[in-house]
């Protein structure tokens, strides 16, 4: 939920629940089947530190869950708010959980201008978190505090009237009828451009598919052969039609798949190219294997592919006719 709208997060919520209802299911299910069924979400990384995690609690725990924060950061993916979110609000352990909401509650009620992402001032904002939790009710009081700050105190046009911090509130009192400026943030992660190239490669009603590395990006997930390097918008549109050299002899080139297109990802922006060739079912290029075009499609694909399935594999069989 943290990237991800509510309502696509619950209906994957649901779909995980009915498919591996608890966590010893969970834990034996197939990576692969567990990549598949978070297809579309992103960050995959998520998907293969649940499952890890599941494993952990399920055969290293024998199914017992961790009831403190501490040991909670100890399962992969969970960092501090996810333990202090579990452990408070499903154990009572009075800690603090500081999510996005928390930090723009806070960050306004004590009228923090020092830059939330950086030491001073989420000392600050720590500090008070851990003086404020209610040591009778820390789960309530954690929820509570986030559903002000996404319903009251929200980013734009906040509702300070119906606040009940409003009186004491510094950001109110110093800047009345305005949103407040804070929490404030030094800066943003810079977007690097890169130039990624996919590689169709095509006999019949068969497509050359790999499955990805670990570790690095889309790691474990499957997909056409592609090479990724350093590249602008400008370099993209002078290779268009010239495709770039395989490492595979004997590759017919057919030129260019449809038209490059942009994919974000939270550090890239990646300017994409697919590129078709005819090959030889007699051939191997690289990892992978001839596998069905339909038999691909349930593959546990990257978002860039899963999006572009469709145009790709009909306009590629329709040139290999």
């Amino acid at each position: 939920m943290q990237q991800t709208r509510i309502d696509q997060g619950t209906a994957y919520w649901h779909k995980f629940k009915d498919r591996w209802p608890n966590i010893q299911a969970l834990a034996e299910a197939d990576l692969s089947d567990v990549l598949k069924a978070w297809q579309g979400l992103g960050y995959y990384s998520r998907a293969r530190n649940l499952h890890h995690a599941a494993n952990i609690i399920a055969f290293d725990l024998d199914g017992a869950f961790p009831e403190n924060a501490e040991t909670w950061r100890t399962i992969p993916g969970v960092g501090p708010y996810t333990a202090a979110a579990i452990s408070s609000i499903c154990f009572e352990e009075v800690i603090p959980a500081v999510d996005g909401n928390v930090i723009r509650v806070i960050s306004r009620f004590l009228g923090i201008h020092s830059p939330i992402d950086r030491p001073e001032g989420r000392q600050e904002l720590e500090a008070f978190a851990e003086n404020w939790i209610s040591p009778q009710y820390p789960g309530d009081h954690n929820q509570a505090v986030m559903e002000l700050g996404a319903l009251v105190c929200t980013p734009r046009k906040p509702d300070c009237g119906a606040c009940p911090l409003n009186e004491a509130c510094l950001s109110r009192i110093n800047t009345p009828g305005e949103t407040p400026e804070p929490p404030i943030k030094l800066g943003k992660t810079t977007v690097r451009d890169v130039v990624l190239d996919f590689h169709v490669i095509v006999t019949d009603h068969k497509v050359w598919m790999r499955q990805r590395p670990a570790p690095g990006i889309w790691a474990g997930l499957f997909e056409f052969p592609s090479n990724i390097h350093p590249g602008e918008r400008i370099e993209r549109d002078r290779r268009t039609h010239f495709p770039p050299e395989p490492p595979w002899k004997s590759l017919i080139s057919l030129g260019a798949l449809g038209d490059p297109f942009h994919h974000l990802l939270s550090h890239r922006k990646m300017h994409v190219q697919f590129w078709l060739w005819k090959g030889s079912l007699s051939q191997g290029y690289g990892e992978g294997e001839w596998t069905d075009w339909n038999c691909a499609e349930e593959l546990a694909l990257p978002r860039v592919l899963e999006r572009s399935w469709k145009d790709v594999k009909n306009s590629a069989l329709l040139q290999i006719r």
